[in-house]
């Protein structure tokens, strides 16, 4: 079952619980990945609607730390609940341990040696780690191993 099939399942499910949130969320999703699919003009792979959903989750991220940092509490409470609900629909996140893992295995493969080298690293490692690790860690993991 490909990711828009299991959104289509889920929506039905959260309409008749009369799950509102959660119904949205999935609306947003499924709009999100029909989008993208209209714009390439093609039924999107398993990656590319990976790539999507990343996408509306770093949205979710950002503008988490918006709403905490103007103390809006009934947003955040409310952000935070809509990432829970598409964390569901992502692969599983990578531990630390092994995210450092590969980011030392790809340091090695590429031979990086210094941070100008970053670049390089972070073009090898992205591919590797598609939507199981945030992007900001793995660039501060990178500068930390690079030094």
């Amino acid at each position: 079952m490909n990711l828009l099939d299991q959104l289509n399942q889920d929506m039905k499910d959260a309409m008749k619980k009369k799950e509102k949130q959660r119904l949205t969320v999935i609306r947003s999703l499924k709009s999100a990945l029909q989008n993208e699919a209209i714009d390439l003009g093609r039924e999107l792979s398993d990656d590319e609607s990976l790539t999507v959903l990343s996408r509306e989750m770093k949205k979710l991220k950002e503008s988490l730390q918006g709403y905490e940092q103007a103390n809006r509490e009934d947003l955040v409470e409310k952000t935070k609940v809509e990432i829970e609900l598409v964390e569901v629909y992502m692969p599983s996140q990578l531990s630390d341990e092994e995210l450092e893992q590969i980011v030392k295995e790809t340091i090695s493969e590429v031979g990086a040696t210094s941070k100008a080298d970053m670049g390089k690293v972070m073009g090898a490692i992205m591919p590797k780690v598609k939507g199981r690790a945030d992007g900001k860690k793995i660039n501060q993991l990178v500068q930390k191993l690079l030094t």
